[in-house]
């Protein structure tokens, strides 16, 4: 399975994280990296992989789960989340960055290893990598309904300027990292 996340950074929002199984036969041409791709070829792949993958799996932890035990810990958790989520067990886990989840589940462990820029170079973290990305965009734009004076559709809870401007003017809302500095100083 390939696991990436997507929001560790933003000032709002959860941190979300996918776990793809994709089917060897099966290819799915011009995965990348989610940051490399435009929101539109990100939407159109994220269907297709759902629809191609052996087994995919997306879970999150909100704002609170993050302030409460920190950004690293909250994706952690976030990737063990999805890796629960697969209808298909992995043997092996790959991941995005540096660092592995506790691979540790019952009486099982899982074989994992890390891969700075995994998710664009190893095709199932690239495919989780847009998973995660668009799965989070959709809840921002979500929250922008619910939360409309901070303009979370345009900036998808990231520390953008007009993000720090309506912080200032509004004050944080639950959806906000209050343990992340700019948002502590809003408050």
């Amino acid at each position: 399975a390939g696991i990436d996340e997507a929001g560790r950074g933003p000032l709002a929002g959860p941190v979300v994280a996918a776990a793809v199984i994709l089917h060897p036969g099966r290819v799915i041409a011009g995965l990348d990296d989610s940051k490399k791709l435009a929101a539109t070829r990100r939407e159109e792949l994220a269907v297709e992989i759902k629809a191609r993958a052996l087994s995919w799996s997306v879970d999150w932890s909100d704002a609170a789960e993050i302030d409460a035990i920190n950004i690293l810990a909250a994706t952690m958790l976030a990737m063990r989340r999805a890796i629960l989520g697969l209808s298909v067990f992995p043997s092996v886990v790959q991941v995005d960055g540096n660092r592995l989840p506790n691979l540790r589940f019952d009486d099982r462990c899982l074989d994992g290893e890390a891969i700075v820029g995994g998710d664009g170079s190893v095709a199932a973290i690239s495919a989780a990598s847009i998973i995660a990305k668009t799965t989070r965009d959709r809840i921002m734009v979500q929250m922008d309904r619910l939360y409309p004076d901070y303009g979370f559709a345009r900036h998808k809870g990231y520390g953008t300027e007009i993000h720090r401007e309506r912080l200032q003017q509004h004050g944080p809302c639950v959806q906000h990292r209050r343990s992340f500095a700019p948002v502590r100083m809003a408050g």
